[in-house]
């Protein structure tokens, strides 16, 4: 029983420290820079998301996400109602933070990740037990998209 018990928690210290966002070099939180409208509610609650998941958020609120956009690459097809950087890369909307987390230890060669639109149950947009299914989206700096993750 005491092997068990070991393994159990063995497992959950290991799932609980793959989890959160920290720097492998030196254990501190990711940093991550999110533009946002001062007007959007679920923006602000997926900050909370990261927070909540050991990034460290500096939250920058304009009311010209566009212009962030604009300079990142960031398509219309692409878009969402906030911007992120985070080590380089692009997060585009409400993208939960396993996918990020899993971007950044795959480092792929694309300029980002997407969540376009703003699918309910996604981070940030919660909405009861109602949940649309989505996919997380890669992004190239030539516009070329593939599906990065999906969520049923």
């Amino acid at each position: 029983m005491r092997i068990v018990s070991f393994l159990v928690m063995s497992s959950l210290l290991i799932f609980t420290s793959y989890n959160t966002a920290a720097n492998p070099k030196t254990g501190k939180p990711i940093e991550i820079q999110v533009y946002r409208s001062p007007s959007c509610q679920c923006c602000g609650k997926w900050v909370e998301h990261l927070k909540q998941n050991n990034f460290s958020v500096k939250d920058s609120v304009t009311d010209d996400v566009q212009t962030i956009k604009n300079k990142y690459g960031v398509s219309a097809e692409m878009a969402s109602c906030h911007t992120a950087i985070v080590e380089g890369y692009v997060v585009e909307g409400h993208v939960p933070a396993e996918d990020i987390l899993t971007l950044l230890t795959s480092k792929p060669k694309i300029a980002g990740i997407a969540v376009p639109g703003m699918p309910k149950g996604t981070p940030g947009m919660e909405m009861g037990g109602s949940k649309d299914a989505y996919n997380v989206m890669s992004f190239s700096k030539d516009n070329k998209v593939a599906i990065f993750s999906s969520h049923p």
